[in-house]
Parts: C-alpha cells; sequence; structure tokens
C-alpha cells in the first residue's frame, strides 16, 4: 500500500442520478407523446421511445432537457446513493466524479453549473470533478459506470469496473450492483483488497 487514498472513479448519469426515470417526462413533452407510452426500459440512444428518428435527435432532446428544463439540476439521486457515498468518504474512499456532460458544445456553463448545484444540494461528497469522456484518463483504483462501451473501455484497459445495473448494460458480463448497498460493499472490499497489497 501507498501513502496515496484509494480513488473511487464515479460516474454520475445512470449511476448516482437516475438519469432515465429523470430525462423520460422531459422526452415525453419534447416528443409530444403521453408519458406512459416511453418505456422505462431502455438501450442507449432511447430507441425505444423513437429519439433516434425525431428531428435533431438525441442530441437535440439532450440540449433541451439541460437548458430548459434544468435536467441535471433536478434527477433525483438513486435510492440512498448521497448516504453511502457520504459512508464512504468517511471511510477513506476518495470520490473521484467523471462524467460526460460536456459531449454537446455551447452550454457548457449550464451543464457545469446544474451538476455543482446538484452534488451540494444533495450533499455528496467528491475530491474531483471531471467532465471528460475518457474516463480511464482519470487514473482511478476503482469505477463504477453504467454505460456499456465505458466498461468494456476500462476494462480492456485492465481497470476494475463495478456494473451499475440498469436496461442498458443487462448484456454486460462481470461484477455488478443492483443497489447502493451492493455498490458500498464492493468499494470498501476493493479499498480493503488495496491496503492489503
Amino acid at each position: 500500500m501507498s501513502d496515496q487514498p484509494f480513488i473511487l472513479g464515479l460516474d454520475l448519469d445512470g449511476c448516482t442520478a437516475d438519469f432515465y426515470e429523470g430525462l423520460r417526462p422531459i422526452a415525453a413533452e419534447w416528443l409530444g407523446v403521453p408519458l406512459e407510452s416511453l418505456d422505462p426500459e431502455v438501450s442507449y440512444g432511447l430507441p425505444e421511445w423513437g429519439v433516434p428518428d425525431a428531428p435533431g435527435g438525441y442530441k437535440a432532446l439532450h440540449r433541451f432537457a439541460v437548458t430548459q428544463r434544468d435536467l441535471f439540476r433536478n434527477l433525483k439521486p438513486l435510492d440512498r446513493a448521497p448516504q453511502v457515498l457520504r459512508e464512504l468518504s468517511a471511510a477513506g474512499v476518495q470520490i473521484r466524479i467523471i462524467t460526460h456532460r460536456l459531449f454537446i458544445g455551447r452550454f457548457h456553463q449550464t451543464a457545469v453549473q446544474q451538476t455543482i448545484g446538484w452534488l451540494d444540494h444533495h450533499d455528496i461528497p467528491y475530491y474531483d470533478l471531471c467532465f471528460m469522456g475518457d474516463k480511464k484518463a482519470v487514473g482511478a483504483h476503482f469505477y463504477i459506470e453504467d454505460a456499456p462501451s465505458n466498461i468494456e473501455q476500462l476494462r480492456n484497459d485492465g481497470n476494475d469496473v463495478l456494473v451499475y445495473a440498469n436496461s442498458t448494460n443487462r448484456h454486460v458480463e462481470g461484477a455488478r450492483a443492483e443497489n447502493w448497498a451492493e455498490v458500498k460493499n464492493a468499494v470498501l472490499a476493493a479499498q480493503a483488497a488495496w491496503i492489503k497489497a
């Protein structure tokens, strides 16, 4: 063990924030369809909702959701995520949030302000806040991720990744967590193994 802290690389949307449930009513409004018509069980890109075929596709929906409906400010945290993160922080885990929320240009300030406001509002501790797509570049010891492409990339580079289970990643194999109690156990076990190494 080194004298460096154990670093948790944590994704926000789909792992910490209930992204798809928060986006669903906004998508219904934007598409002009009843909320009940949008299946909560979605895959990446939201083809089940017809988003790829709508004018502007996902990027247009995303821009509307963030700039006109304050999506990142109003998302609900997944059940017990803030509480568990406070417990992990108290146990010496250094939380490094890694999110790709800046993948669409020209409204970065809005996205960043909403993100920081949301983290503060829910009292979620973090040491670093990284807005980047290349999640392996942040150098965490253990990652929590839900996007299949990110999970694959991180694992291909030899990183330890816990899949936060949702409908977009049911086909992804390997260590999974269905809830934040399971996340807590997995992170503390990884931290204990790292301390012993």
